[in-house]
């Protein structure tokens, strides 16, 4: 798009790229995020991607349920299909990243608008001042009281603000049932640190392996299993046991309790079971 479109607006007339959203019809210009920002933003993308039950993540998602409408969180997490053009369906969970000069009135707008198109959960992640997410969801619309005013208010009044269901700080954990598995603490949104914790543990769940001191435990075992399977061939040869290629092939496929208890008959019985 070359210039923007007359008012009013519908979303068929924007193109991935362009610098604006659709707010009923009005255009909302999108400016690229700073540096500490556009940081951030991959640092919590890489957490909420890896998650075991997260379907799909995105960056900036166009989310366009009616055409009047077209908004983009900074993160969408949900069912995303992978083909061309606007999603037609409000992600389950979106997160947003406010710093310094956050629009509040046109931030609160696109939670609105989100939520009454289906998002269940938007963390909002303030980055000026103490680290905190906000957490708006759909079941809860609680507003701020609108002052009293002696006149009557004006067509362009702003409406009251939705108030977050709760504020997370550091150390504590948000969650997103049904969309990821696993909690996510408030640090891992926007500390490079423990965003590389969580990964490795969502990378490491996608395996098979619920942490990384599973996989420790993997391997002390198995080299317990290795040093069984010599020590077996090594009594095999003290007492003039042939190991056959039968016998031998029987040794590489048995469990570590296989090996103990054979290891236990041959040196009682001083032969092959």
């Amino acid at each position: 798009m070359t210039a923007p479109p007359r008012h009013p607006v519908t979303a068929d007339q924007l193109r991935p790229g362009d610098p604006y959203e659709l707010s009923d019809g009005r255009l909302v210009e999108c400016l690229p995020s700073g540096r500490r920002g556009g940081r951030r933003n991959g640092t919590g993308f890489g957490v909420l991607d890896t998650d075991p039950l997260a379907e799909a993540a995105a960056v900036d998602l166009g989310v366009s349920p009616r055409p009047e409408m077209l908004r983009a969180p900074d993160i969408a997490v949900g069912p995303i299909p992978d083909e061309p053009g606007w999603a037609t369906e409000a992600p389950p969970l979106a997160v947003e990243y406010a710093d310094t000069g956050q629009d509040e009135a046109e931030l609160h707008s696109k939670i609105d608008e989100l939520l009454a198109a289906g998002t269940r959960w938007i963390w909002v992640v303030r980055l000026q001042g103490a680290r905190r997410v906000e957490v708006y969801e759909a079941s809860t619309s609680p507003r701020q009281k609108a002052p009293e005013r002696r006149a009557q208010p004006t067509a362009g009044a702003h409406k009251p603000r939705r108030l977050p269901a709760r504020v997370a700080l550091p150390g504590e954990e948000l969650l997103a049932p049904g969309v990821l598995k696993n909690p996510v603490r408030v640090e891992a949104l926007y500390d490079r640190e423990a965003a590389h914790e969580a990964t490795l543990r969502n990378l490491l769940q996608r395996r098979g392996y619920e942490d990384i001191e599973a996989v420790r435990e993997e391997g002390r075992k198995e080299g317990h299993t290795r040093g069984l399977r010599t020590a077996v061939r090594d009594l095999c040869e003290v007492l003039g046991i042939a190991l056959s290629p039968e016998r031998t092939a029987a040794i590489e496929a048995m469990t570590r309790t296989e090996l103990s208890t054979l290891r236990e008959q041959l040196k009682r019985e001083r032969r092959w079971p």
